[in-house]
C-alpha cells in the first residue's frame, strides 16, 4: 500500500462501506498509477477482495511523478475522511515535505484545512531544518511570489490638501478607464471578426454524444465598467437565442438518440436549461466542477460551474458502478478552460461512440470538434 497515506478506516466505517458496496457495488472508481499501484481505493479494492470479486471499475492516472502521485492520494481522500487534528498535522507534514515550494495557502486549499495551521506546520518544519526555506513559493494559480509580505506604508496628505488630491484621483480614474474601454472594445471587435471566419458554417454526421461549452454572452452593469473581464476579450460571444438554434442551423449534429453534455454557470442556469430544450433534450442530472478558488458575482462569489446532463430518445444512462461522483475539484486554469478530468470521464462513460465537442478551443484525440479555434470538424 505504497499510497495509503492516511490512517485506516476505522472497523465501523470499514463495515459500513462493505453494506454499500454489497447494495450498489463499486460507485467510484479505484485510480491506479500505470505500474498498477493504488492511489485511491484501497479500502474498496480490500472490500472486493474479502468478498471475492475479481473486477470493479477502475481509473489509470499517467504522467504523475512520486510527489504528484501522493499529493494526488491525499487530495482524494481527504475530502472523504473525518480526521483529528493530529492525523491533519501528519497529512500537512508529508505534503509540505513533499512540496515545499507551493505556498501554505495552496497546500490548505489542496488538503481542505485552515492555511494558518499549514503555515505554523511549515514553520516548525522549517526551524527543524526538515525543509528547505525558499524565498519565492507557487500561490494558487501557479504563479511565483515572495514567500513573505514585505510591509507597505503610505503618508496622508495634510488635511487642506486632501479635497485637491480626491478631485485629482477621480480625473486619473475617468481617464484610464476611458483608455482601457477604447483598447477593449477594438480588442473585442478583433476577435468576433475573426471567430466569425473560423467556425465551420455544417458538421458532417448526427451524434450520440455531444459535449458543449457554450460562449454565453453575459448582461453587465454598466458596458463602461462591467466588461473589464468579459469573455468578448477572448473569444466572440453568442447571444442566448442564437446558440438555441445552432444544431439546427449546423446541419442537425444530434443523433435521434443522444446524451448532452452542456456547460453552465450561476448566472446563465435557466439560459443553460432554456438551450437544452431547444436542442431537443431533457435535463436529467448535472455535475459540478469546484474551481477552488472563488471568482466574482453579484449575489455570491462563484467558485464552481455546472455541467448539465440532457437525454433525447432512448439514451442509455452510465453502467451502474461506472458513474462518477457528482462534485470535481480541481483548479481553474486559464479563462474558459474546463479540467479533462469531464471529457476523459465521457469517453469512459461513452467509449467506441461518435462525439463531438461544440465551441470547442482545443480539439482532442477521438473527438470531432466545431468552433473558434478548433478548425474544421474532421470528416
Amino acid at each position: 500500500m505504497k499510497y495509503q497515506l492516511l490512517p485506516p478506516l476505522s472497523d465501523e466505517d470499514f463495515a459500513a462501506l462493505e453494506a454499500s458496496i454489497i447494495e450498489h457495488g463499486v460507485l467510484v472508481p479505484v485510480e491506479y498509477d500505470e505500474e498498477g499501484n493504488i492511489l485511491d481505493g484501497h479500502h474498496r479494492v480490500q472490500v472486493c477482495e474479502k468478498r471475492g470479486l475479481a473486477d470493479w471499475p477502475r481509473f489509470v492516472r499517467r504522467g504523475l511523478d512520486e510527489p504528484e502521485k501522493r499529493s494526488l492520494a491525499r487530495e482524494l481522500n481527504v475530502s472523504r475522511r473525518h480526521l483529528t487534528s493530529a492525523q491533519k498535522r501528519d497529512l500537512i507534514e508529508g505534503q509540505l515535505r513533499d512540496t515545499p515550494s507551493i505556498s501554505s495557502r495552496a497546500v490548505a486549499a489542496m488538503l481542505g484545512v485552515d492555511h494558518k495551521t499549514v503555515g505554523k506546520v511549515r514553520g516548525r518544519l522549517e526551524k527543524a531544518g526538515e525543509i528547505p526555506q525558499f524565498e519565492e513559493v507557487e500561490g494558487r494559480d501557479g504563479k511565483n511570489r515572495p514567500a513573505r509580505r514585505t510591509i507597505k506604508t503610505a503618508f496622508m496628505p495634510e488635511p487642506e490638501n486632501r479635497r485637491e488630491l480626491a478631485k485629482v484621483a477621480k480625473l486619473l480614474r475617468a481617464e484610464e478607464q476611458k483608455t482601457r474601454h477604447s483598447v477593449r472594445l477594438a480588442h473585442m471587435e478583433m476577435i468576433a471578426e475573426r471567430g466569425a471566419s473560423t467556425a465551420p458554417e455544417k458538421v458532417s454526421r448526427l451524434y450520440p454524444v455531444i459535449y458543449a461549452d457554450p460562449a454565453w454572452r453575459y448582461s453587465v452593469r454598466s458596458e463602461e465598467t462591467g466588461r473589464e473581464k468579459s469573455a468578448e476579450s477572448h473569444y466572440p460571444t453568442m447571444p442566448t437565442e442564437e446558440i438555441c438554434g445552432l444544431l439546427a442551423k449546423l446541419g442537425g449534429v444530434a443523433a435521434r438518440d443522444a446524451v448532452l453534455f452542456l456547460w453552465a454557470t450561476n448566472p446563465m442556469l435557466l439560459d443553460g436549461l432554456r438551450v437544452m430544450q431547444a436542442w431537443g433534450f431533457t435535463y436529467v442530472h448535472h455535475w459540478i466542477w469546484d474551481k477552488e478558488v472563488a471568482g466574482t458575482g453579484y449575489w455570491g462569489r462563484d467558485r464552481h460551474e455546472l455541467l448539465l446532463i440532457g437525454r433525447r430518445g432512448d439514451a442509455v444512462a452510465p453502467l451502474p458502478g461506472t458513474q462518477p461522483e457528482t462534485v470535481h475539484r480541481e483548479r481553474k486554469g486559464r479563462h474558459s478552460a474546463k479540467p479533462e478530468f469531464f471529457a476523459e470521464t465521457i469517453e469512459r462513460l461513452y467509449p467506441d461512440m461518435a462525439r463531438i465537442e461544440l465551441f470547442c478551443r482545443s480539439p482532442r484525440p477521438g473527438w470531432e470538434a466545431w468552433g473558434f479555434e478548433a478548425g474544421e470538424v474532421a470528416e
